[in-house]
């Protein structure tokens, strides 16, 4: 399946096994919570670090360059041309100002024109205009909104990735069912939820598949889209929508079908262990840099 191999996000790297596959599942989500919600009233030096922390992430992790690459690249542009087009736009709306001092032309009919006053020396060195060549106005605001947007970008995107990239879906399904236990308490049906988040992770190879499939069969058949048109053409595609849809219900029914044939009648009843969670020494490590990371946030990466 060439689809599937080639996608940039969401694939999950079974080798090699990295430090990070190794660390529970339940501290690689708690991480990830934290990386994207400590960018929340921010500073712009946490923002960047944040960035520069899931780069070394992946660096001592050792993943392989192939698998990295073209995402982060792709990504690290995307990032950019955000960052690009923010700093250059406008920072607020145009409002018509009332000048405080009158024009040149007021001031000549005055009998008695008032005495200019030579400029006075700023205290600091801060200029809110960064750079002003028309038609290009760099602010302060905007400089710090194209920061603000880019990093949150990248954070939200690849940490995401990253973790999807070292936990298995199944370890994913069960850490959220264990993390959601005590809900349990209010008569919700947690193992449910976590089945059916394990069948929807199991389920998209299959839709990636399908779709691979019908793309190759269109492709094989040479078809001539000028001469058929945009009617004909937008005929052509219904087609192979609906034969996706078709495809996708088949693939659904023979999953029901062989859970109905091994006896499976309620998650609560035929449970399946794949992964028993056990804290190790690393994971305490893990659980204790995190403690540092969050105290850090509060000290040093609030907005100033």
């Amino acid at each position: 399946m060439d689809l599937l191999r080639s996608l940039p996000l969401g694939l999950y790297l079974e080798q090699p096994v990295t430090w990070l596959h190794r660390l529970d599942p339940r501290v690689k989500m708690a991480w990830l919570m934290s990386i994207l919600v400590t960018p929340i009233l921010a500073s712009p030096e946490w923002r960047f670090f944040l960035v520069l922390l899931l780069l070394v992430l992946t660096l001592s992790a050792r993943v392989p360059l192939r698998v990295w690459r073209q995402q982060m690249g792709w990504l690290l542009l995307l990032s950019g041309l955000v960052l690009l087009l923010t700093m250059v736009m406008p920072d607020g709306l145009v409002v018509a100002q009332q000048p405080r001092l009158p024009s040149p032309a007021e001031i000549s009919q005055l009998t008695e024109p008032f005495e200019t006053l030579p400029p006075l020396p700023q205290p600091t060195g801060y200029q809110y205009v960064i750079y002003d060549r028309w038609p290009i106005t760099i602010t302060q605001r905007s400089l710090e909104l194209g920061i603000r947007i880019s990093t949150l970008l990248f954070t939200l995107i690849y940490g995401t990735n990253l973790f999807l990239l070292t936990t298995a879906p199944e370890e994913i399904t069960a850490a959220l069912e264990d993390v959601m236990a005590p809900l349990r308490w209010f008569k919700l049906p947690v193992t449910e939820i976590a089945l059916t988040v394990t069948l929807a992770l199991r389920f998209i190879p299959l839709v990636l598949e399908e779709v691979q499939n019908l793309v190759r069969s269109v492709q094989t058949r040479a078809i001539n889209w000028k001469k058929l048109g945009f009617r004909g053409s937008a005929q052509v595609w219904l087609q192979v929508v609906e034969r996706l849809l078709e495809n996708l219900l088949m693939r659904a029914e023979q999953i029901a079908a062989a859970m109905a044939v091994r006896g499976f009648t309620s998650p609560d009843e035929h449970k399946v262990e794949w992964h028993r969670f056990v804290l190790r020494a690393w994971d305490w490590f893990a659980l204790g840099l995190l403690a540092v990371f969050w105290w850090a946030r509060l000290v040093w990466g609030g907005e100033a």
